[in-house]
């Protein structure tokens, strides 16, 4: 059975920081571009950020470029997303994705289950 499992939400107060990780299992990611998604009450699912197989190349989403970095270990099996200066409007459900597709689409193969990210005012 192949598994996206996140892992790292929580509650923050702005401008803090928190680190999210997605581990997978089931079979290897290491030739499938990875990344994150979120979901905020309301609103339609965005995409946040993707890294590249090679890791070499990476996407951000307007909002959140020179605050989140995205980072991924081929070896574990995992990719990551650094949130620094979070801000309320980066409330959401965060979702792990991995596809085939540079960035990642809506339509990727493959989802975790999400992790609620909250920060607070």
């Amino acid at each position: 059975q192949v598994q996206l499992v996140e892992s790292g939400g929580g509650l923050v107060q702005a401008g803090g920081s928190l680190r999210l990780s997605c581990a997978g299992s089931g079979r290897t990611f290491s030739r499938t571009h990875m990344g994150w998604f979120r979901q905020a009450p309301g609103k339609e699912r965005e995409l946040v950020a993707t890294i590249s197989w090679t890791g070499y190349h990476t996407y951000y989403a307007d909002s959140v470029k020179g605050r989140f970095t995205i980072s991924r270990d081929n070896g574990k099996n995992t990719v990551s997303l650094q949130m620094n200066n979070l801000k309320p409007e980066d409330t959401a459900v965060y979702y792990c994705a991995a596809g085939n597709s540079y960035p990642l689409a809506l339509n990727s193969d493959y989802w975790g289950q999400g992790t609620q990210v909250t920060v607070s005012s």
